[in-house]
């Protein structure tokens, strides 16, 4: 039997659909580090308010209510903060999300304004 052979492409490469994306691991490294209060989420308070966060909402996500152990669950900014200190430490500010779907696919959509 005759091995079929890969047939190359027409169209050929286009460009980002999005704006600029980073070609490799290091440069995306120096644009993330380019937002000092990214560092903030690196910190112990910031461990501190995400725990406080998930016990005060009992291990419960407050988008589809499913209860699941911390691994699971992402503490969410409400309001995105965009460098704003203030908004990032309120605790008013922080909710229980499960990491999947509800963060990953459908608050991301709510934020980049697809929805």
């Amino acid at each position: 039997m005759a091995r079929l052979s890969t047939l190359k492409g027409r169209i050929g490469t286009l460009p980002g659909a999005v704006g600029w994306m980073p070609k490799d691991a290091r440069e995306r490294d120096r644009f993330r580090d380019a937002q000092p209060w990214r560092k903030w989420y690196k910190t112990a308070r910031w461990r501190a308010l995400r725990i406080a966060t998930f016990v005060r909402d009992a291990f419960t996500c407050q988008m589809c209510g499913r209860v699941a152990p911390a691994g699971e669950l992402t503490a969410d900014h409400r309001r995105p903060h965009r460098g704003d200190e203030a908004l990032f430490w309120d605790a008013d500010n922080v909710e229980t999300l499960c990491t999947s779907p509800c963060h990953v696919k459908h608050k991301q959509r709510l934020e980049q304004g697809q929805w």
